[in-house]
């Protein structure tokens, strides 16, 4: 177990910025912010352009749940502003689930006693092919936190298949260092999602109690590694209900404004999870969210970044996540599976799934769902040239 949380391992690259001391100080003066209906009103009365910090605590506070048909409103105006009715499509592809760390709340978790699998490469390129005949152009690769089981070179030629098959590739792997970053990007990836789960000290060393992933800055740092690798977007997310939702979600969206100003070319976007069932760890208590919080969350992530995508996890019921596309939200996945191997094989995992799923749609359903009520399912707009 590394001792502090705080201090990186010898592989670890360190870069030369402050954005994340820049999080850390935002989250302290959050807790200290008490809010009231009226200073929630004056922050929906501005233009997202104008808005700071404290105008987005207010939409994340108590206080904005009784305006909660306010914030929908003015969301939906930024949503079509940026975005027109237009909701991206893609799967997310998990090519093995070996892991190095021991996280109290996953399934990968190092220490359970759960089917471990990797694909080879004509495994591999056999589950894209079947993805790819769903019609969906974007996937997403995802594997457990072992560099040892899933190298930043097997994950590079897991891009280069995939590169094959789909028009956007992305990863949503271990933090890497710049020039692992920059290997990925040469063999077709574009973005890099990582989770950081949650933005509170006492409580991220709480649930991570050894390797690498325990080492929290290094992995605050990682959006701004895969930029300065020059990948093209990269997303952000904590995992609702580790700790206090409203705190992590203000985090959230302080790192990724940060990062946009940075950065101002890059393509931002933000994940919103909460947790589901995991296999071994019904005794685990975490914070709950509600719909009607986790609702409040996405608004709020619109308002404040609306140029951001914003996507809604299959771990939401179909009904929720139709009416967040509608409302605020911009990206959805489809056909999703948790499991290792299963898409080239019907129900027949080859690794045991990371969480449980609620929305068990197909493309074609989802597309039509979203076509009834106004929106546009869109599978690509990016051209290389």
């Amino acid at each position: 177990m590394n001792a502090d949380i705080m201090t990186y391992l010898p592989a670890m690259e360190k870069i030369d910025s402050s954005i994340k001391e820049e999080v850390f100080a935002s989250i302290d003066r959050y807790c200290e912010l008490t809010f009231t209906e009226q200073q929630v009103k004056a922050a929906l009365a501005k233009d997202s352009v104008e808005m700071n910090l404290f105008d987005y605590a207010a939409l994340l506070s108590p206080a904005a749940l009784p305006l909660l048909e306010q914030m929908a409103e003015r969301a939906l105006v930024e949503r079509k502003r940026y975005f027109g009715d237009a909701v991206y499509f893609f799967s997310p592809l998990y090519i093995a689930n070996y892991c190095e760390n021991r996280c109290l709340y996953c399934g990968f978790n190092c220490g359970e006693k759960i089917q471990r699998a990797r694909l080879d490469k004509q495994e591999i390129a056999r589950e894209m092919e079947a993805m790819a005949a769903s019609g969906l152009e974007e996937v997403l690769i995802l594997t457990g936190e072992s560099p040892t089981m899933s190298s930043p070179e097997y994950i590079a030629a897991a891009c280069k298949i995939a590169r094959g098959y789909f028009k956007n590739v992305g990863v949503e792997v271990y933090p890497m260092n710049v020039r692992e970053y920059e290997l990925l990007r040469e063999n077709g990836s574009d973005f890099v999602t990582v989770f950081q789960e949650t933005y509170q000290p006492t409580v991220y060393e709480r649930y991570h109690k050894g390797g690498a992933k325990r080492v929290m800055p290094y992995r605050l740092e990682a959006q701004e590694r895969a930029l300065m690798g020059g990948m093209r977007g990269v997303g952000f997310g904590a995992l609702l209900g580790l700790g206090d939702a409203r705190r992590d979600a203000f985090a959230v969206g302080v790192h990724a404004h940060l990062i946009q100003k940075r950065y101002p070319w890059a393509e931002i976007s933000l994940s919103c999870p909460r947790l589901r069932p995991i296999a071994g760890q019904d005794h685990i208590q975490f914070d709950p969210v509600s719909e009607t919080e986790l609702l409040q969350i996405i608004l709020a992530y619109r308002i404040f970044l609306p140029y951001a995508g914003i996507t809604v996890s299959t771990r939401e019921r179909a009904g929720f996540r139709d009416q967040a596309m509608k409302l605020c939200a911009t990206k959805i996945s489809a056909e999703v599976s948790t499991g290792i191997g299963s898409h080239a094989n019907g129900n027949e995992h080859q690794g045991d799934a990371q969480f449980d799923i609620a929305d068990e749609r197909t493309v074609l359903e989802i597309a039509a769902d979203l076509k009834a009520i106004g929106m546009q399912p869109v599978m690509n707009d990016y051209i290389y040239v």
